[in-house]
């Protein structure tokens, strides 16, 4: 499943699957070209014994399809199945595409190894990998039964009071979003219930006035991808629903200049000339290549794969264009195909436009260089400009991904120095592009980058991280800890307007803020003290730990798992919590 970063834990604690199936999915399934290269064809999978009822996947059969603009056969996908409803015609098109683009052809290129070579487990290594394995599907379990009781086929469970909400379509994301952990976890009956759920599920029209087109996509034709990949094409209704939501949301591209109108009122769209919006987030337009090209290599029908390439075609000429050349800001005008904003980020709002770019590549074989140009057209910006070492009491060597903004005409760039969880992923990204590109330089970053999460998550009162927090940069390559410059900054990011005693110095200011508010040692404010359900940091633990092998990052990552069951574990499943620097942290009744 290609869901980088976040959306398979609707139902079962985002870090659970995360830890050690749910990214395995992600890594077979993305992290892969599709071509049956030896130097490639790495699942990133720890020996471990199969289930009885569900063996390990086995490679689909390979047949090649013939791109009518290439010398030879495409890299190989599996063909669309014969059997299974038909998908509803289409109402013909205001402004239907005048030449298709084509998936790229050609024998695919090499590329390197991401997977460590693990030698094998002793006896001991093996019985607490177990234990721990046990841990999380018992935690998976635990919440898919409360969904299968409180909210079954529904879009999310309210984990505390039980109930559901409608929040993507209300055709059931969390159980679409869950195939695939039903699989890899061997919940054979599960499954196949979820499967009799999906044959019931229509596409041809939500309910909800406006879809979020972005959200629909990598949960639902992600969902249904990643599953049918998984399964090796064993249940055809998965491709063929996939089809489905795939073929409804092809009319949100349906624009002049057929970039997505990605808050999309549907309903009006066949009737209705549309265009894309000039207010739009970048995430959710960049964010779309890996569900549509797959689609496009299971069907045969390019068109998918002509939606998104005109996007990246946008994003590749506008990417040298924009105020901080090299990177594309948090808002762009989709109507014009434009960027002229002047914030920048890879956290919320921007994270996966930089994300899917090296796994596009390896979707496509390595057949066009357009995508790691793009990836690697990125990272002398994000290293000057975004990335940041943090100055913190037991002097870490850590990095941190925060945003700035250009102001004037470039002359000013300013840093907020802000961390996100959502920013988490730029560890994993980093890794895997040092791996497939040969950058073996940029795995020191990727490490600083994934430790810099632990930490985060180690120094807070639950031992999770804060959803924003704010740190103090480093002054100089040492980097040594200075408590009175930390106090100070924490007395100048307070947003408290209350209760501040008078007369105080900034350093005595930022000391009895920082008690009041308890900000530990090292975060100079902690702006969302929430925690969603994030999958992000434990993902990035888990690519490292699978490139490199060092069982430390197995031991962070548990860590994270223990305390985040510990804290948001419900009657029902597991639920949101509001503040992670609290002893006792409120539940928010929310599993997004």
């Amino acid at each position: 499943m290609f869901l980088p970063r976040r959306r398979l834990t609707v139902i079962a604690l985002a870090i659970c699957i995360a830890f050690s199936l749910w990214y395995f999915n992600n890594i077979q399934y993305s992290l892969r070209p599709l071509a049956p290269l030896p130097s490639s064809q790495d699942s990133l999978k720890q020996p471990q014994s199969p289930s009885d009822d569900f063996p390990a996947p086995k490679p689909p059969p390979q047949t090649p399809i013939q791109d009518p603009g290439a010398s030879g056969p495409v890299p190989p996908s599996q063909p669309a199945p014969p059997t299974g409803p038909k998908i509803k015609a289409q109402k013909s098109e205001h402004y239907p595409v005048q030449s298709i683009i084509p998936l790229p052809g050609g024998t695919p290129a090499k590329i390197s190894k991401i997977q460590h070579v693990f030698s094998i487990e002793t006896s001991d290594d093996r019985a607490e990998r177990e234990e721990r394995l046990a841990a999380v599907k018992k935690s998976f379990i635990h919440s898919w039964q409360g969904y299968k009781k409180h909210a079954w086929k529904q879009d999310e469970l309210l984990p505390v009071k039980g109930g559901y909400l409608t929040t993507f379509g209300g055709w059931g994301a969390t159980l679409v979003d869950s195939l695939d952990s039903l699989w890899l976890m061997g919940l054979k009956d599960d499954f196949e219930d979820a499967i009799k759920a999906v044959e019931e599920m229509d596409f041809s029209s939500p309910n909800m006035e406006d879809l979020n087109v972005f959200e629909t996509t990598i949960r639902y034709l992600g969902g249904f991808l990643g599953a049918y990949d998984l399964s090796n094409g064993q249940y055809p209704i998965l491709l063929n629903k996939a089809k489905e939501v795939g073929e409804f949301l092809y009319g949100a591209f349906d624009t002049p200049n057929r970039m997505p109108v990605t808050r999309w009122k549907w309903d009006s769209a066949p009737e209705t000339k549309q265009e894309a919006h000039p207010n739009t987030l970048i995430a959710e337009v960049g964010s779309l290549t890996l569900e549509f090209t797959r689609l496009a290599q299971l069907t045969d029908d390019p068109k998918f794969y002509d939606a998104v390439q005109h996007i990246t075609n946008v994003l590749d000429e506008q990417q040298k264009l924009t105020v901080l050349p090299g990177l594309w800001p948090i808002i762009m005008d989709a109507q014009r195909g434009q960027f002229d904003d002047v914030g920048f980020t890879l956290g919320g709002m921007a994270d996966s436009t930089y994300e899917y770019l090296p796994k596009q590549h390896m979707l496509l074989g390595g057949l066009t260089k357009q995508y790691r140009k793009m990836y690697e057209a990125t990272l002398a910006p994000i290293m000057k400009h975004i990335f940041f070492r943090p100055m913190t009491p037991d002097d870490a060597d850590i990095l941190v991904s925060s945003g700035v903004r250009v102001n004037g005409n470039a002359e000013t760039i300013v840093p907020d120095f802000e961390g996100q969880h959502l920013g988490c992923f730029t560890g994993g990204m980093i890794g895997i592009g040092a791996k497939i590109f040969d950058r073996s330089e940029d795995l020191k970053t990727a490490r600083r980058l994934v430790d810099g999460c632990i930490w985060a998550y180690n120094h807070t009162q639950t031992g999770i991280m804060p959803e924003i927090f704010n740190m103090v940069p480093c002054q100089d390559e040492r980097c040594r800890w200075d408590e009175d410059r930390w106090l100070k900054f924490v007395g100048i990011k307070t947003r408290r307007i209350e209760g501040i005693p008078e007369g105080l110095s900034d350093v005595e200011k930022g000391r009895w803020v920082a008690s009041a508010d308890r900000i530990p040692p090292g975060f100079s404010a902690i702006k969302d003290r929430r925690y969603i359900l994030r999958p992000e940091a434990i993902e990035s633990i888990f690519i490292f730990y699978r490139m490199t092998g060092e069982k430390k990052y197995q031991d962070a990552a548990w860590r994270m798992f223990t305390a985040i069951e510990n804290y948001t574990r419900t009657d029902i499943a597991n639920s949101a919590i509001d503040d992670v620097t609290a002893e006792t942290p409120g539940k928010a009744d929310r599993m997004e």
